[in-house]
């Protein structure tokens, strides 16, 4: 089997992980994480990672250059983070409840032929939330 990481830069990664446990339903690997984190799925299967802006390492020694700088380029530019969840209406809910600036309402996704709507987290990325479809369905 085989799973990507998307790891994306973030201002703050305890916020950050509150903001994605909270949207999605989910539980992190690293509580009280200030550089790393990873949010998964009661499973364990990574769904998303986080990383502080810059450097890392005991002596900030472990640059990945598209995490080093905000300052490199428009936030999320090429980017959309795209979830598939079961719980879609609760997902909804959750996300009015934080806040979160909404990009789109749900509706059907021309793409898909599901619900999905998109919010913005509080770095700017875009997030989508995508209805998971039925089993059954063709």
């Amino acid at each position: 089997m085989k799973r990507p990481w998307p790891i994306v830069a973030v201002a703050d990664v305890k916020k950050s992980s509150e903001w994605y446990m909270t949207l999605l339903g989910a539980q992190e690997n690293h509580p009280g994480a200030t550089v790393f984190n990873q949010i998964h799925d009661g499973a364990g299967t990574i769904l998303l990672c986080l990383h502080h802006w810059g450097p890392s390492g005991p002596k900030g020694d472990h640059a990945w250059p598209p995490l080093s700088d905000p300052g490199d380029g428009p936030v999320g530019n090429g980017l959309l983070l795209w979830f598939v969840v079961d719980d879609f209406d609760a997902a909804w809910v959750r996300a009015k409840e934080l806040g979160a600036p909404i990009h789109e309402s749900p509706n059907k996704d021309n793409g898909t032929g599901m619900l999905a709507f998109v919010v913005r987290d509080p770095d700017g990325y875009y997030v989508t939330v995508n209805e998971a479809r039925d089993a059954g369905a063709a």
